[in-house]
């Protein structure tokens, strides 16, 4: 949020604020980024048994998210390492365009992020509306006549 208004702001003001930023960066990034790699590596390789839309669409996810990851370490932590160098008070010359170019950077992960949201998110729905739209007692372990579960007894015969 706070990088928007960065543009408007000088040399000087826009690495002190980097700077604050920076701190933890790192640290944030990984322990959210990892775990939903991590994660959605998880539900690809789970969802890849049915090979339907759910396991097409976390596979997407799956990309984007390590398209997230790829753009992060090629451009944007490069380039955070470097701000951390800069004297707030005698920024470089090319300050302009090592911000701009993290913008681009930050614009184009969060655009792939977001997408990868959107996709899991479908997938989950559509999981949810295949199970609730089997009609009752259907399901597995489910007396068909009554439409309740069957007793572990019942389901043995």
């Amino acid at each position: 949020m706070i990088e928007s208004t960065l543009p408007n702001s000088d040399s000087q003001v826009y690495t002190q604020v980097r700077h604050v930023e920076l701190v933890h960066l790192d640290g944030l990034a990984t322990a959210t980024l990892v775990p939903t790699l991590i994660a959605t590596a998880v539900l690809a390789f789970l969802a890849a048994r049915m090979r339907g839309r759910a396991f097409w669409l976390t596979l997407t996810a799956l990309v984007l998210l390590v398209t997230v990851l790829a753009t992060s370490l090629v451009v944007n932590v490069p380039i955070n390492h470097d701000q951390l160098t800069w004297n707030v008070q005698a920024p470089p010359t090319d300050w302009a365009s090592v911000r701009d170019r993290w913008q681009i950077a930050h614009a184009f992960r969060t655009g792939a992020a977001l997408l990868a949201f959107g996709c899991l998110a479908v997938a989950a729905l559509g999981r949810v509306r295949s199970r609730n739209s089997r009609p009752p007692g259907r399901g597995c372990g489910t007396d068909t006549a009554t439409g309740r579960a069957s007793s572990p007894d019942a389901r043995r015969r």
